[in-house]
């Protein structure tokens, strides 16, 4: 028995391949998607969190500053404190770097170290001069090593070879030339290191640290000696302790709700792919009903009835899951070569990480198939189980269905409003991923219920119809196959209804946000806007000087700088910019602005600052407040007194954003400099002579400028926000595809079955062209009902993917949009689809053949 069931199950694997091709590969690229996806952004954060560990050595902690330097005098205490082992002082800057006579330039990070305290601090930044370099080049004034991939940008020998090459550095409006005498073995991006003193010497940054490393005595107790640093009279109030690995765990932290994102998007694949196992397997059960009878009356057991399909679908999820697992490894390694570790999120830019593959999760990804087609198939199963083996037989088995009750339907659809209130799970909205999972299953499930509603409503309207009626009686009597038919529509119609609805709603949101943060037609910033940092800045008087220029009705500063408050968070965005006495006509407000008592700063919180931090407007920030200090203040009393007015949407800064008026920045800090300028030319202004106007300005005040239109800067971030969701709109397609191919194969195999009821109404009367009617239109009608369900319940899922999913992973908010035209296009083609689809297999069936098939009945 055991051996016939093989044979069975196998005959029918091999007459029908391309059903069983179609869940083949629905599972293949659901597992496919998903694994690439992890092995991409797993191979991404350990190349960084290497380099992290490369650059910054193995300290037991970092002195960093919240905002701006330290200063020097804080490393005597600190490395003559009697639990404190090794302290090693670190200046790190950036700018751009290029070989004399060359016009491109390379962004480098350069790190001013004490080359003494390296081999035990940081061996990998230990300078490696090169053969016929003096030994004490490490100590000699503008001089650097660089590690492999700033020679490999720059276009230098790795060896040293000739006469040592020489090197222009670039910050700002001052330009420095270095030579280089050897390498550094610290990987990543392109690093230069250079002895701490002569890097002071050379940038004009006497006294000024950006960390302190420190190394601490065996048996140190972390927590006591950092309250004890926080203690000494030197020890400044914006000062910040945080362990070595904080770096790289805020990267992986704040790149987790793409990833999450993603890996979830790349199983919805998977989801329909289960269903299309459940479609293929249910046919194919109702399609060989009375073979499973014969079978159960030679002998075979329910459960071995229930086990054969099982096997059936298990073998469907196996083949496709190591397909897919072969097919994502292929992906990953294909990204990672042309995009490197970034999949569009912008986190790990610049990173060239190896393909690190994974068995764990390998097996992870090809359980989750298997089970998939194992959860598809099990209804299915159940079916062949329960079949009636004597009324099966007399041609009885598929009468009609029991009375539909929408119970399941309703409580899945209750629960998942339930869990889409939830807060999220360390960030991740996990509750807010199972709501939209039930709402799929709990719309599924009322679906057999909507179409008896359906049914009983019409049968009024078309019992004086023959034809209508023939097609409507068969429909309310084989009610179970239509359902299973159109669950394909409303499996993979609703998911790209609901990814359309998100992605649309996301791009309008930040279309109408650009145009409150960008209100001038041009800005002006510094070329060297790659290196960032002070690198970046324009001159103090720059402003000024342009304001003066023919054709500038007005001119505006604007400043950008990072502030590091937890060494657990990403560091904030600080905005300084002119806000004037109605901050909402400068920034995108959720709600009206508070006023602001007297002695208090105004302050305006981006949404991700709310969520991160735990603040409201009408509060205090005394932690920001002690991040600011005027030259010559370090150890006073904070002179900022930071009150919450406003919060707005920021959807640039997932790690959040703070907006202040530029004057009050400047009176806090006493820094001048602007990041960028914004210009309104006057009407009719020549805006090349105007560029050309500003090139002219004194060369040693002006750096390289770079002009951009406001609308060149919309254009880009829609660029990027389009790159982002690349991902998104490859898997909508897929998940679509996936869903049409599943509902071409369910008609086809049902319209095939009826041949027998086609040569019966060709016996009765009824013409070729009317029969193929009467087919045509039951598809058209079918993938209308299921065009519309899906359209319901995907704007469902998209209400939680809008409302729910985006604020708790990504802790901005955004207005739900209906491209109205678009998802029409989308039920359009579903329902051609169906309809196009039950016409050419009607053709197939109603032929000579459908005529004689009734043979087998006299």
């Amino acid at each position: 028995m055991l051996a016939l069931l093989r044979t069975f199950s196998w005959q029918d694997l091999r007459r029908h391949p391309w059903r069983s091709a179609a869940a083949v590969a629905a599972v293949m690229l659901g597992v496919a998607l998903a694994f690439a996806v992890q092995v991409i952004n797993s191979s991404a954060l350990d190349e960084f969190a290497h380099a992290v560990r490369a650059v910054n050595g193995q300290p037991d902690l970092e002195v960093r500053a919240m905002q701006g330097t330290l200063p020097e005098a804080l490393y005597g205490p600190l490395a003559t404190h009697p639990q404190v082992a090794r302290a090693s002082p670190v200046l790190e800057l950036t700018a751009l770097a290029g070989t004399p006579g060359a016009t491109a330039r390379v962004p480098l990070r350069v790190l001013g170290a004490d080359a003494l305290l390296l081999p035990a601090v940081a061996p990998a930044l230990l300078p490696r001069p090169w053969d016929g370099t003096d030994r004490f080049a490490l100590f000699a004034p503008a001089t650097v090593f660089l590690n492999a991939a700033a020679l490999q940008a720059l276009g230098l020998p790795a060896d040293g070879a000739g006469s040592p090459p020489a090197l222009q550095l670039q910050a700002g409006a001052q330009t420095w030339r270095v030579r280089v005498a050897g390498t550094v073995a610290a990987s990543g991006a392109p690093l230069a290191v250079m002895d701490l003193g002569a890097a002071q010497d050379l940038f004009a940054r006497g006294g000024q640290l950006s960390r302190i490393d420190l190394q601490l005595r065996p048996g140190t107790d972390r927590q006591a000696f950092a309250q004890a640093l926080r203690g000494l009279p030197q020890w400044p109030a914006h000062a910040l302790l945080a362990e070595p690995g904080d770096v790289a765990e805020r990267i992986s932290n704040l790149s987790r709700a793409y990833r999450v994102n993603l890996t979830v998007l790349a199983l919805v694949a998977l989801f329909t792919g289960a269903f299309l196992v459940f479609s293929v397997l249910a046919l194919g059960v109702a399609r060989r009903a009375p073979q499973f009878a014969l079978l159960a009356v030679l002998g075979a057991t329910p459960r071995q009835r229930l086990a054969l399909v099982l096997t059936e679908a298990g073998l469907l999820g196996l083949v496709g899951s190591v397909a897919g697992i072969a097919l994502g490894t292929l992906l990953a390694a294909a990204a990672l070569q042309l995009l490197g570790g970034d999949l569009g999120g912008g986190y790990f830019a610049g990173v060239q990480p190896p393909l690190r593959w994974s068995g764990a999760a390998a097996l992870l990804y090809g359980a989750l198939g298997l089970a998939a087609a194992l959860a598809g198939g099990w209804w299915p199963a159940r079916a062949a189980q329960a079949l009636p083996p004597a009324q099966t037989l007399k041609g009885l088995g598929q009468s009609a269905s029991a009375p539909a009750r929408g119970t399941a339907g309703l409580a899945l659809l209750a629960a998942a409003c339930l869990l889409a209130l939830a807060p999220p799970v360390a960030g991740v909205p996990v509750a807010a991923y199972v709501a939209v999972g039930l709402l799929l299953v709990g719309g599924m499930a009322l679906l057999p219920w909507a179409v008896a509603a359906l049914l009983r409503g019409l049968r009024p309207l078309v019992a004086r119809r023959l034809l209508p009626l023939l097609a409507l009686e068969r429909a309310r009597r084989m009610r179970g196959s239509a359902t299973i038919a159109i669950g394909g529509v409303v499996a993979s119609l609703s998911l790209a209804v609901a990814l359309t609805v998100m992605v649309a709603s996301f791009r309008g949101s930040v279309q109408q946000w650009l145009d409150a943060v960008l209100p001038a037609p041009l800005y002006l910033r510094s070329a060297l806007q790659a290196a960032g940092g002070d690198a970046a800045l324009l001159p103090a008087t720059l402003a000024r000087e342009v304001a003066r220029l023919p054709g500038v009705q007005r001119v505006e500063p604007l400043r950008a700088s990072p502030v590091q408050l937890d060494p657990a968070r990403p560091a904030l965005t600080l905005l300084a910019r002119p806000l004037g006495s109605d901050p909402a006509q400068r920034l995108p407000l959720v709600q009206a602005a508070l006023p602001v008592p007297p002695g208090r700063t105004a302050l305006y919180i981006s949404e991700a600052v709310v969520d991160l931090y735990g603040l409201r407007p009408g509060m205090d920030w005394p932690a920001l407040s002690q991040s600011f200090h005027a030259p010559g203040q370090e150890g006073k009393a904070p002179s900022a007194h930071f009150f919450i007015a406003g919060v707005w949407r920021d959807y640039a800064r997932q790690a959040g954003a703070v907006a202040l008026d530029l004057a009050d920045y400047q009176r806090l800090t006493g820094d001048a400099r602007p990041s960028d300028l914004a210009v309104w030319p006057r009407e009719g202004t020549d805006l090349a002579a105007l560029r050309q106007a500003a090139e002219a300005l004194p060369a040693q005040s002006t750096p390289a400028l770079e002009w951009v239109s406001a609308q060149a800067i919309r254009a880009r971030s829609l660029h990027i926000f389009d790159r982002s969701f690349a991902v998104t709109y490859w898997l909508q397609a897929v998940a679509i595809g996936i869903g049409l191919f599943g509902v071409a194969a369910s008609f086809s195999a049902q319209v095939l079955a009826r041949r027998k009821e086609f040569g019966l109404l060709a016996h009765l009367g009824l013409t070729r062209r009317q029969i193929l009617a009467v087919v045509a239109a039951e598809g058209a009608a079918w993938t209308t009902v299921g065009a519309a369900a899906g359209l319901l319940l995907g704007l469902a899922v998209s209400v939680v993917l809008v409302h729910v999913v985006n604020p708790q992973s990504f802790h901005w908010t955004m207005d739900l949009r209906l491209p109205l035209a678009r998802l029409l296009a989308l039920c359009a083609a579903v329902v051609m689809a169906g309809t196009v689809t039950a016409w050419v297999a009607g053709r197939a069936a109603a032929g000579q053949d459908a005529v004689l098939a009734v043979k087998e009945d006299w």
